[in-house]
């Protein structure tokens, strides 16, 4: 018998969960996988392509091409594009011989929108950051913490079973004791449940959460709409008719009244504004799915917890309304699963629970350390 008790021992300090090696503080991911990426994307395209952009203007020189006049010199030539450059003026005919003009400057500006929208695409997730993370990382922390907690209790629970199982002279004394304990509740910590279940009664973290991601789709169909309104408007004229004749130059006769010009740039500024509609058209319904998950719970997680003597969300049916606090902090608990130590091994209790012949026997990861314990082998059976 002895042999058997120092195994008993070994086994249920082997379960024992070791202490954290390091903070948790610093590994807890605030961000879900899919925020993060959504954030790389909105706010690193438009940068990148903005630098694409400068780093063309830089090298190529000059980013429009007049056709002077013949007998223009060299200076005057250059005088020319920088004129027009400047005014980016296009003046034309209506159908009805109307002189009209257009303004093109939304070309000239628009890799410096494109940072503008850079830095809009970054203001959902300093909302998220400045607003809601510091919450969230407390409660992260203290639920992770108990979680690991309340398995090892568990654990220290049958070791203490064990203990006073052996010195009883009564076995059937002892049964006895256990269920009612059971029946009673005593083997329940209780903290932690009624933590969850009060953030089922707040708002706060998936208001701003819903709103982070309403900001961010909000910006994404403004900024298709502004890349439309380019297109529409002004990206297919890449020749235009430029008048210099102002000022002192308006009283010179050698000067044509329209000079015929084209932007250089046009092609790649076209493919920018392709590019960045296209893929933030993409990233809309990622940004719908990412607010529609607050829709259902993650029972999934959950139920693996249901091991604990001291979690019956789920089997209260205390799970309601899935839009609250509690939901948002399952789905960070979800991507900050490698944190969870517990989290692997009640996996693997209630795979063997499932498994396992007689489980209406098996509740909670107690009863389980009871049967490896040995102590199931001495109950007496109804």
């Amino acid at each position: 018998m002895s042999l058997s008790h120092t195994a008993a021992e070994y086994m249920l300090s082997d379960a024992l969960l070791p202490d954290p090696g390091g903070s948790r503080a610093k590994g807890l991911r605030l961000e879900l996988p899919s925020d993060r990426l959504l954030k790389f994307v909105t706010v690193g395209l438009p940068l990148f392509l903005v630098s694409l952009a400068f780093a063309r203007e830089f090298s190529a020189g000059s980013q429009i091409s007049c056709f002077s006049p013949t007998n223009f010199t060299g200076k005057q030539s250059a005088y020319v594009d920088t004129a027009c450059w400047d005014s980016l003026l296009h003046h034309g005919f209506d159908t009805e011989g109307h002189a009209v003009t257009k303004s093109l400057w939304a070309l000239k500006v628009f890799p410096y929108s494109l940072l503008v929208v850079a830095v809009l695409m970054y203001l959902p997730y300093l909302l998220w950051r400045y607003a809601a993370a510091p919450a969230l990382h407390s409660d992260l922390l203290f639920i992770i913490d108990e979680l690991d907690k309340s398995y090892n209790r568990s654990v220290r629970l049958v070791q203490h079973m064990r203990k006073v199982q052996q010195a009883s002279a009564e076995p059937e004394r002892f049964w006895e004791e256990y269920e009612r304990a059971r029946r009673e509740r005593y083997f329940e910590f209780p903290l932690l449940e009624r933590y969850l279940t009060c953030k089922q009664h707040a708002h706060s973290l998936v208001f701003i959460y819903i709103l982070r991601n309403l900001l961010l789709l909000l910006f994404l169909a403004a900024t298709c709409l502004y890349l439309v309104f380019l297109h529409l408007n002004i990206f297919f004229q890449d020749e235009f008719s430029c008048s210099i004749k102002t000022g002192l130059l308006q009283e010179e006769p050698h000067i044509p009244p329209l000079i015929p010009c084209k932007l250089v740039f046009f092609s790649v500024f076209q493919l920018i504004s392709l590019s960045v509609g296209g893929v933030y058209v993409l990233l809309m319904p990622v940004v719908i799915y990412n607010a529609l998950q607050l829709c259902q719970w993650d029972k999934g997680l959950l139920s693996v917890y249901e091991m604990l003597p001291a979690f019956d969300l789920l089997s209260r049916k205390m799970l309601t309304c899935p839009v609250n606090d509690l939901n948002v902090i399952l789905l960070f608990l979800r991507a900050n699963i490698s944190e969870l130590i517990s989290f692997s091994r009640l996996n693997a209790v209630s795979a063997l629970r499932e498994a396992t012949a007689n489980k209406e026997d098996i509740d909670t990861v107690v009863d389980f350390m009871t049967l490896l314990a040995g102590l199931e082998t001495t109950k007496p059976k109804p």
